[in-house]
């Protein structure tokens, strides 16, 4: 691992570098705009070399990507607090995925990779084997019994990806002209829900 630069700090691991990188670059958009924010103004933030970044992250689009993901806690609760209520599996993954196509893009971190110009970094972020475990542990949050749907632990990893690629496709491609709420709604419950309420009408009744 590089150590010159770092502002005379530097970082004690990789995962520090990491994150420090992360943190850098999250200042250069801040400051220039993701479009604008390049490999060698986060090498330049740092104080260290271009190939000091490039050993960490590949494409500038990986960075920008871990910086959206880092803003996505508070955007999480927020959708868990709109899903209240919901219990029934299906009606709830078809809000969830309502809110989010909604709300990600007013999101000023969650919105990142939707703004930089590269269309495949979306869908790379978006179906990562971290992305979809996490989408699986954002699905444990959902008001809903998974298991008397007859949807078990693992799972929820299936469900996570095929919602994280519906998503990606979703936001990159909305449509001309795009759905409303309502005519997305109605697209999801037509053709997404009956997948979940199949699933939940053939679970066996819990002991």
């Amino acid at each position: 691992m590089g150590h010159h630069g770092w502002g005379g700090r530097p970082p004690a691991s990789d995962a520090e570098a990491r994150q420090r990188i992360i943190d850098a670059t999250a200042r250069c958009i801040d400051r220039h705009g993701v479009t604008k924010t390049t490999l060698s103004d986060v090498a330049g933030e740092l104080g260290v070399t271009r190939q000091t970044v490039y050993r960490h992250f590949r494409r500038i689009s990986d960075i920008v990507g871990a910086v959206a993901a880092q803003g996505s806690e508070s955007f999480v609760d927020l959708m868990i607090a709109h899903l209240q209520g919901i219990t029934d599996p299906a009606e709830a993954v078809v809000e969830g995925m309502v809110f989010c196509v909604r709300t990600i893009p007013t999101e000023p971190r969650l919105s990142l990779l939707l703004q930089l110009g590269d269309t495949s970094a979306f869908g790379r972020g978006a179906t990562t084997s971290d992305t979809i475990a996490y989408g699986a542990k954002m699905l444990q949050r959902f008001p809903v019994d998974w298991s008397a749907a007859g949807i078990g632990e693992d799972d929820l990893n299936g469900l996570a990806e095929i919602i994280m690629r519906l998503l990606t496709s979703l936001l990159q491609h909305p449509g001309e002209p795009p759905q409303d709420v309502t005519q997305l709604r109605t697209f999801l419950s037509r053709w997404l829900a009956p997948a979940l309420s199949r699933t939940s009408a053939s679970a066996p009744p819990r002991s």
